[in-house]
């Protein structure tokens, strides 16, 4: 029996994708071309490497030993590449961060800035998208690390880790504008004011209501945000009252020509790093933490 290696890439990439679906889209097949391969490997090896649960794959025993075994050959298989790669030339290795669509641009930018500080910085590779979707490309290891506003959530089928790299208050802001006809006084002075709520996909948003609710306060919903920049730019606008992490307050009032009129203590947004790895080993990913520990303790 020879053992053919993009077959066991395909059945790789779906145990740790956790769907044949998923996988397809990484590797940009169809997933009956995928479930195909599969079939052809568990032939060619006797043995059943899934089993089907409900809607969703699980791998048999053979099938989690056979994935031990492929981790460790595709993690020579990217070692090697690293080795052949031309010192010469000088060219800095990538690394690669995944960005949930709901974390602040300026606060990211902050954390990953003095990776570009290192001695021998890393060519950074950046890519936003939905947390679900970075997860699957940080389990085939197309990203080296997450950067999200909640851990990695229950029931995923990635391996990995989460690490709280700090967390903050929030400060609600406002135009000079609007400031100036809000009555006194924190928290009323919400009550029934044009208010920009953060959208669903933002991990403070139930805690944020909850608040607003135990607050018996009830600002006037103007518009919900995923994109918090597009947010600000609403609040700038004096369309209404918006929060954000009083970590980057001051880069707030100044970037967008608002003032803080109250904070939340009890509301915090936090910000994880999720890795295959139990520990932040790589030089970017502890000037990143390190980084977080200095501006949101």
């Amino acid at each position: 029996m020879t053992l053919n290696y993009k077959h066991l890439r395909y059945f790789w990439t779906v145990a740790r994708a956790g769907s044949i679906a998923q996988a397809a889209r990484l590797l940009h097949l169809t997933p009956h071309s995928i479930s195909a391969q599969l079939t052809t490997l568990e032939t060619s090896l006797g043995a059943s490497l899934f089993r089907r649960v409900g809607r969703r794959l699980e791998l048999t025993d053979a099938g989690r030993r056979i994935l031990g075994h492929a981790d460790e050959i595709f993690a020579l298989g990217d070692q090697i590449v690293e080795l052949m790669r031309d010192e010469s030339l000088s060219i800095p290795l990538p690394f690669r961060i995944g960005i949930a669509d709901a974390m602040p641009k300026s606060v990211v930018y902050q954390l990953i800035e003095p990776a570009l500080q290192l001695d021998n910085a890393p060519r950074l590779v950046c890519r936003e998208g939905r947390l679900e979707n970075l997860l699957g490309e940080l389990a085939v290891h197309r990203l080296d690390i997450v950067i999200a506003d909640r851990p990695l959530p229950p029931g995923v089928s990635v391996r990995g880790f989460s690490h709280l790299l700090g967390e903050s208050p929030l400060s609600v802001f406002a135009s000079s504008g609007l400031a100036a006809r809000l009555p006194a006084g924190f928290p009323a002075l919400l009550d029934r004011a044009p208010f920009l709520l953060p959208g669903e996909d933002v991990a403070y948003r139930p805690a944020l209501l909850q608040w607003l609710e135990r607050s018996k306060v009830q600002p006037r919903i103007v518009a919900e945000f995923d994109d918090s920049a597009l947010m600000k730019a609403f609040g700038q606008a004096g369309a209404g009252l918006f929060v954000g992490p009083r970590a980057i307050a001051t880069y707030i009032c100044e970037q967008y020509k608002v003032q803080v009129v109250g904070e939340i203590d009890k509301v915090r947004e936090q910000i994880f790093a999720i890795t295959t790895e139990r520990k932040l080993s790589h030089p970017a990913m502890q000037a990143i933490s390190q980084r977080a520990r200095e501006a949101m303790p």
